[in-house]
């Protein structure tokens, strides 16, 4: 793949690819993060973060907002080591400390974007043609990786207390109670995670898609109540699934948007996540089938054999 860079204030940072290495929660996340940069970061790349001030910060947290909404995903792959690398320097900065609980959540994007970079077929070289692209990765390769990843991988340490807590508040909106980890794929259990985008919470809500479901954003922000927050993305789980009749179609239109999706699907029948999962933004192709795996991997259900609560 074709090495990329980004312009970050008249400078550049290149986008280097790396090898994968998994982790086991969000404790040992930052403990390996921090023995993985010491080890793999090239020297001028860190150089060249360390030099960015706030402002820099935010437009390169930008950059990656906008490669997730790109359709392409394996760019991501090359986006890795930076990505790796910026979390711990957004942390040192108090009001951009909820975008890195944002970024450090979908570190594993990027690796897995890499992984699927490896994994996916290269197509034969044309005569007298620039070499064509990789297709991006079908639903089921992605499935499969991050089911891999995630028999590995711990709960964080806030997920078996916010599940607890917030199980009931699903079952009341007549969600499955097992949907309840989508919190660990938008926020690591964070109440605090903000994304450059403008959501916030455990579940990452937009502000529009937040009043909607009868949130307030002032003078206090609802989103960062877990109770409130839960109960409002429950019930716009509950709209999406009544609406496509599939939990992966409405898992995709919880990140991408519910008119991005009815839009790809057109007069499709049947209507399937499976058909239209190359065509959706780089993060929902890997949203869907993280919370799948999550799911199986904290519940032992997929998301066929979760059963809607009766009464």
């Amino acid at each position: 793949m074709k090495r990329r860079s980004f312009l970050i204030l008249g400078g550049t940072l290149p986008w280097a690819i790396v090898g994968e290495d998994d982790v086991t929660g969000l404790d040992a996340l930052v403990k390996q993060g921090e023995k993985w940069a010491q080890e793999n970061l090239d020297e001028k790349l860190v150089e060249s973060l360390q030099q960015l001030d706030t402002p820099g910060l935010e437009k390169l947290l930008l950059q990656f907002q906008k490669e997730f909404e790109s359709n392409y995903v394996l760019d991501l792959s090359s986006a890795r080591e930076t990505a790796h690398a910026v979390v711990p320097l957004i942390e040192q900065v108090p009001n951009l400390q909820p975008y890195a609980s944002w970024l450090r959540t979908r570190l594993d994007y990027f690796d897995v974007a890499d992984e699927l970079q490896k994994l996916s077929p290269v197509p034969p070289p044309v005569p007298n043609k620039p070499a064509p692209r990789q297709p991006n990765p079908s639903s089921g390769l992605q499935l499969r990786v991050w089911e891999r990843r995630m028999a590995l991988r711990a709960p964080v340490s806030a997920g078996e207390s916010y599940a607890t807590r917030l199980k009931p508040i699903f079952v009341a909106q007549g969600v499955p109670a097992e949907l309840v980890w989508l919190a660990e794929v938008e926020s690591s259990f964070d109440p605090n995670a903000r994304s450059p985008a403008g959501a916030r919470g455990l579940f990452q809500l937009m502000p529009a898609t937040a009043k909607r479901q009868g949130l307030q954003l002032s003078p206090m922000d609802e989103r960062l109540n877990p109770e409130k927050s839960a109960k409002a993305a429950a019930s716009l789980l509950k709209i999406l699934h009544h609406d496509f009749g599939d939990w992966r179609l409405a898992l995709a239109a919880y990140n991408a948007g519910d008119g991005r999706v009815h839009g790809l699907l057109g007069k499709q029948r049947p209507m399937s996540f499976d058909a239209i999962a190359t065509r959706l933004p780089a993060e929902t192709q890997l949203y869907v089938p993280k919370v799948e795996a999550t799911v199986k991997r904290r519940t032992g259900r997929s998301l066929g054999e979760l059963q809607i609560p009766r009464g």
